[in-house]
Parts: structure tokens; C-alpha cells; sequence
């Protein structure tokens, strides 16, 4: 047995959580935050037999495809004249995942 932790975009979380729970995957679902932009993610708990690691993985890799958005721009103020730079383009998206291997587990 394998514990997952995975770390997904609010804006895909809902996808790969409800993939999960159709293939009868349990999962558990921890609000968490932090990244470059400083946005909501969530952070998956899945519990899966060695056969599902897999299938786990691809469900993943479907869901959290990465994209680009575009970050407003920053006033900055130099010499006393505010001037805005151009917005950037970010990679947003995607997933982190750990696998971890489980010595005992029981459901009480």
C-alpha cells in the first residue's frame, strides 16, 4: 500500500477528486495555500493499492494540466513617479505529488 499526497490547483481539484471517488479511490481533501502567486491548492491524501498507483498517476496527469495566465501588473514608484510594468506571463497549474510507502494501515 502506498499513501499519496498530492498537491493540485483549487481550479482542478473538484476534477481529479471526483475521478477519484469514480474509480471507488478514496481521498481525503486538506485546504492548504503557499507557491509563487500565493493561491488556494489543495492538498489530496489517497490511500491506494499498489495496482492503483497507476491509475492514480494518469487520473492526475488528465486533471492538472499546467497553463499560462497572465499576472497584473506592480505599480512601482521610483522618483516619485508610479509607473506600472507590464503584466507577466505564469506557468499556473499542474500537479506535486509524493508517494510514500505504507508499513500497516487499519480502518478503525
Amino acid at each position: 500500500m502506498k499513501l499519496l499526497v498530492i498537491i493540485v490547483q483549487d481550479d482542478d481539484v473538484q476534477a481529479v477528486q471526483n475521478r477519484l471517488l469514480e474509480e471507488k479511490i478514496g481521498v481525503t481533501k486538506l485546504s492548504s495555500s503557499g507557491g509563487f502567486l500565493k493561491r488556494g491548492n489543495t492538498t489530496l491524501l489517497v490511500g491506494a493499492e499498489d495496482d492503483q498507483v497507476a491509475l492514480v498517476k494518469q487520473i492526475i496527469k488528465d486533471k492538472c494540466e499546467s497553463r499560462i495566465e497572465m499576472m497584473p501588473s506592480i505599480p512601482v514608484i521610483a522618483q516619485g513617479i508610479i509607473t506600472a510594468s507590464e503584466p507577466l506571463e505564469v506557468k499556473v497549474g499542474g500537479a506535486i505529488y509524493f508517494q510514500i510507502d505504507v508499513e500497516e494501515f487499519k480502518k478503525f
